[in-house]
């Protein structure tokens, strides 16, 4: 069951891991910026909840871009850590993702292959159909799960783990993420995010060895309830 404190919502917290739905304009970890990171906020909430003196350890285990919102992990033990950051290499978390596009794709599902190559000077993805030096092979597959008047809400399967990998797939198919001006959509989210959404993440637990799958509500937003209608 979800539960909120100072602004943070956990939908997901044992003694090895704490798993909350992250808002837009979060930062998972601290950057040049100097906002206050997620997981200070994360380790705060714990302190103040078990009454820990001294320091909280908190590991990252992944991370979502500033914009996005949804489902994030972090670790409270090193053991914890240790073990999902091997699950993740081994691909046996299952991380799902909401996506509204405004620009129909072609097909109503499919795999999309590309070599993905990322400019560090602006932050952005470019994708190549073919492989260039410094590219990465990038595979998603989506399909659209519901059609709004203006707006198609696809749901996407990752297989690889690129720099903005969905956002720059699906603005290489003529679909970029509603909000999303950095690759394409004509005008902002009125706060700044883009409407991609980690919806769900599906595991065994790295110590307790059960079967984990948390869903993470969508953001509070007109079009997003249209979509769960």
């Amino acid at each position: 069951m979800a539960s909120t404190k100072n602004n943070l919502e956990v939908l997901f917290e044992d003694n090895h891991l704490i798993i909350v739905n992250k808002k837009s304009g979060d930062i998972v970890q601290g950057d040049k910026t100097g906002d206050a990171p997620l997981s200070d906020i994360v380790k705060a909430y714990i302190k103040e909840k078990y009454n820990k003196p001294g320091n909280v350890f908190l590991g990252v285990v992944h991370r979502l871009d500033r914009p996005t919102t949804g489902v994030i992990v972090f670790a409270r033990t090193s053991k914890s850590l240790e073990r999902f950051n091997k699950m993740l290499r081994d691909k046996t978390v299952n991380k799902t993702y909401w996506a509204l596009v405004k620009n129909k794709p072609k097909k109503d599902k499919d795999t999309l292959t590309g070599y993905l190559k990322k400019n560090p000077k602006n932050n952005k993805s470019t994708s190549y159909s073919s492989e260039i030096e410094g590219s990465k092979k990038a595979i998603l597959h989506y399909k659209i799960i519901k059609s709004l008047d203006n707006y198609h809400l696809l749901e996407v399967d990752l297989e690889t783990g690129r720099h903005h990998q969905i956002r720059c797939q699906l603005a290489a198919i003529g679909s970029p993420i509603k909000g999303d001006l950095k690759y394409g959509f004509n005008r902002s989210n009125k706060d700044a995010s883009i409407s991609l959404h980690a919806r769900k993440i599906e595991f065994i637990h790295p110590v307790t060895k059960e079967n984990i799958s948390i869903i993470a509500p969508t953001p509070k937003d007109v079009i997003w309830s249209a979509c769960l209608q």
